[in-house]
């Protein structure tokens, strides 16, 4: 069994190849990938070649964690049926071509365990469950020592994961976050919480501040916008090393938490706030392409500013 699929040969080198797929055991599903989204995170530090080391990282490799597909074969251990439609959150099939992340794929083989059974009406709106659970995880629930998370005052960045976090916080009646935006082609689009310029925002007691722009550079202009005892959440992904002054800190007693990736129980979270139509995925993905033009659709995503979603259609990719 093969699959075409998005193949990183190295740094800034993208083709789309038929690779041999890992052949599926009693707990494994074959699933055909309706569509796949690009993260305009972590795969462009993988299209940059600035990701730092993981485990599986290596090229080449195939990228993607947000995919959704048809499952049309189903182990009898996989715990999933033969037609369901679900969430993929990446793929490790392809024998020699490492997955880091995986989804980007026309089919895969993935642990039935894994697969997030997911509403047909949310269609391809569902490659945005990966997100949208990274969002939920930052703000929702307990810290590991036992603390609740605070939901944000302030969010730097009207991205997709600064507008998820948003529509989180207004969900679980949390007072309106203001979001920061400097690009005005971004600004739009807020549902139920205000969009500023941080050049005529003059506040300094927000208690609470989530950065997901990915630029340690703005920390200590965030930390002077802090109130007393206030808290910074770094819930984006960074390259480079994080440094700040320290005596602003110690005036205010800085709080710094790091949010870490989503665990499984933060996407049945946010699926029952889909299905309870608390959350919506409305307006997010902006930009759509032919898998064939994999190699289009990836600059795009990395380079327009418009776009705040390319998401990749498979559909009858695989002949």
């Amino acid at each position: 069994m093969t699959t075409l699929a998005v193949v990183l040969e190295q740094p800034k080198r993208l083709a789309l190849k038929r690779l041999d797929l890992t052949p599926p055991q009693c707990g494994d599903c074959v699933v055909d990938v309706r569509w796949s989204g690009i993260s305009t995170g972590t795969e462009r530090l993988l299209w940059n070649g600035d990701m730092p080391q993981f485990p599986g990282m290596g090229y080449p490799l195939v990228p993607g964690y947000e995919s959704v597909g048809q499952v049309v074969e189903a182990g009898a251990e996989s715990g999933r049926s033969a037609g369901e439609l679900v969430f993929v959150p990446g793929a490790r099939c392809y024998g020699e071509v490492n997955g880091l992340f995986g989804g980007a794929a026309a089919r895969v083989v993935v642990p039935g365990a894994r697969l997030l059974p997911i509403p047909e009406q949310l269609a391809e709106q569902g490659v945005l469950m990966a997100l949208a659970a990274t969002a939920y995880h930052a703000a929702s629930g307990s810290n590991a020592d036992g603390s609740h998370k605070t939901q944000p005052d302030l969010i730097i960045g009207h991205g997709v994961l600064g507008r998820l976090l948003a529509r989180l916080a207004v969900a679980a009646d949390a007072p309106p976050p203001v979001v920061w935006e400097t690009n005005p082609l971004r600004a739009e689009g807020a549902m139920g919480y205000d969009v500023v310029d941080p050049a005529n925002d003059t506040r300094a007691d927000y208690r609470t501040i989530y950065d997901v722009s990915g630029d340690g550079s703005l920390l200590d202009s965030l930390i002077g916008r802090l109130a007393p005892g206030g808290e910074i959440v770094l819930a984006g992904f960074y390259e480079a090393p994080l440094s700040f002054l320290f005596p602003p800190a110690f005036m205010r007693e800085l709080r710094l938490r790091v949010a870490a990736e989503f665990r499984e129980s933060d996407l049945f979270a946010v699926k029952e706030l889909i299905e309870a139509g608390r959350l919506s995925f409305d307006g997010l993905i902006t930009h759509r392409q032919k898998a064939a033009e994999a190699a289009t659709a990836y600059e795009t995503a990395f380079n327009d500013p418009t776009c705040l979603k390319m998401i990749l259609d498979w559909r009858g990719a695989n002949g």
